[in-house]
């Protein structure tokens, strides 16, 4: 929880530059004499700019960038507009709801609309804002993307130097059999229930529940995984809430430590994003209470009402997400582990080819998908391995599942780079094994038996060791990936 790999200090370099851009963003709306409500309403936009716009290139980057404005604009203005007149404005709080999580079938760049569009309605009640300061609110936001696009694309371009790795592509589906099709269903019956209950604990502050049932639905795809970042998110809020009321409260609202504390957690937001969803939500939490300290409204009975509404949005999430269109944790690991596994089948096959000559194979670029892929399997599996999953045995399984998936990904790394070596020479016992590798890659999705390698590599042929360390790996995981009575063919480590 404490101590994280972080290669290359990506995360590192990536948070501060989101304190730069966000508090560029800021001090320009400052600057041009806007209120404090535009100045929040300007940072918190450069904030969601800069965090979720994860196109693979730094051109598609830049376009999704500059049609922000098209998705967020058009929604602060419904918002703003019906900002007084409650019917109107719950139903189109919910279409927008239903629309943002739609538009995630279109990739990064669907997510990052639906997203931004979502959190202008969100803004505008957080903010109370009317019709009257729609002008002054488009000045700001229009500002904060300029300010964070000059952080992110010139003042320091990280991405064009450190390239980031393609998401992998969502798991197929047409109708209500598209994952994103289903999830907007359910984020929508969940929206919908955390409306009605947020209103019942407060007239006022009832956006609070809405905006949990959503942000649970953000990088889930299954039952377990939603469940599990529900809990995620309330236990952030709880310890977040403690540590407003010991900071923010004392500080109210005075502006100079205030703004040093909400770049501190804006730091945090985006260095622990990555690693751990407790550890965000807490600095969310807490940089919300600052904000509400600088707006004057800040409380500790605000804090509790705060909690209270994280944890009916919660409820509502679990609710829909077990009703509605419900989809499995066991279906979604088994697409991914089995996606994991044809990559390493065409990893295999690259390096083959790139031993025997051909220059246009490319091992390393699968690699680089291999790992995308584990890291989506971890989020898929995390149910499984969670501290409070009841079934001991398969948290067992799904364990050892990572642990040789892992040596999967070890061996494919380091049989790339043996191909990638021009002084690397292909042989018959390394064509042998590379079609080993792949034969067990077809019985471990077809079910079939695997028989781990008798022969032992020699030190002085490392491209041949990680085929056998590879092999031996494969056939290790064909126990735990089947049910226990090892009927079901390729049976992931589903619940």
């Amino acid at each position: 929880m404490f101590v994280a790999p972080d290669p290359g200090r990506l995360r590192l370099r990536n948070a501060t530059r989101a304190v730069i851009g966000v508090a560029a963003a800021v001090a320009v709306s400052e600057l041009c004499g806007l209120s404090l409500t535009a100045s929040i309403t300007g940072g918190l936009a450069a904030l969601l700019a800069l965090f979720t716009v994860t196109d693979a290139t730094v051109r598609d980057q830049r376009i999704t960038t500059a049609l922000l404005p098209v998705a967020g604009f058009p929604v602060l203005a419904l918002a703003t507009t019906l900002h007084g007149i409650a019917p109107a404005r719950d139903a189109a709080f919910l279409a927008v709801v239903f629309c943002g999580v739609y538009a995630r079938r279109w990739g990064p760049r669907g997510h990052a609309l639906g997203i931004f569009a979502f959190m202008n309605f969100f803004i505008t009640q957080f903010l109370h804002a009317v019709p009257a300061q729609l002008p002054e609110l488009y000045t700001a936001v229009g500002l904060a993307l300029f300010a964070a696009g000059a952080t992110r694309f010139v003042l320091w371009p990280i991405e064009r130097h450190t390239p980031p790795a393609a998401a992998p592509s969502a798991l197929p589906g047409v109708g209500l059999a598209r994952p994103t099709t289903r999830q907007a269903f359910q984020a929508t019956a969940a929206s919908t229930l955390a409306l009605l209950l947020g209103q019942l604990l407060s007239e006022e502050r009832w956006y609070w529940a809405v905006g949990t049932a959503w942000w649970i639905f953000v990088n889930t795809a299954s039952r377990g995984e939603t469940l599990v970042r529900g809990f995620r998110r309330v236990f952030g809020t709880v310890i977040g809430i403690a540590v407003g009321l010991l900071v923010a409260i004392p500080l109210q609202g005075a502006p100079a430590p205030t703004a040093a504390l909400v770049a501190v957690c804006v730091f945090g937001i985006f260095y622990t994003a990555a690693v751990s969803y407790s550890w965000m939500m807490l600095a969310v939490t807490v940089m919300v209470s600052l904000l509400y300290g600088l707006l004057g409204v800040l409380d500790p009975s605000l804090l509790g009402l705060r909690l209270a509404e994280t944890g009916a949005g919660a409820l509502c999430a679990a609710l829909a997400v077990v009703l509605v269109l419900p989809v499995t944790t066991h279906a979604t690991n088994d697409a991914w582990i089995q996606r994991a596994l044809h990559c390493v089948h065409a990893a295999t096959a690259e390096a083959a080819a790139r031993l025997a000559g051909d220059e246009s194979a490319d091992p390393a670029s699968r690699v680089a998908e291999l790992e995308q892929l584990l890291g989506r399997v971890r989020l898929s599996v995390a149910p499984l391995v969670h501290p409070l999953y009841p079934v001991p045995a398969r948290k067992g399984r799904a364990r050892r599942v990572l642990a040789l998936l892992d040596d999967c990904v070890r061996e494919i790394r380091g049989l790339a780079a043996v191909a990638a070596d021009p002084e690397a020479s292909h042989d018959a016992r390394l064509a042998a094994a590379c079609w080993r590798v792949e034969a067990a890659v077809e019985a471990l999705i077809g079910g079939t038996d695997i028989t781990a390698p008798t022969e032992q590599p020699t030190v002085s042929d490392p491209a041949l060791a990680h085929l056998h360390g590879l092999e031996r790996a494969l056939a290790e995981l064909a126990q735990p990936l089947r049910t226990p009575s090892g009927s079901s063919g390729s049976r992931l480590v589903g619940a």
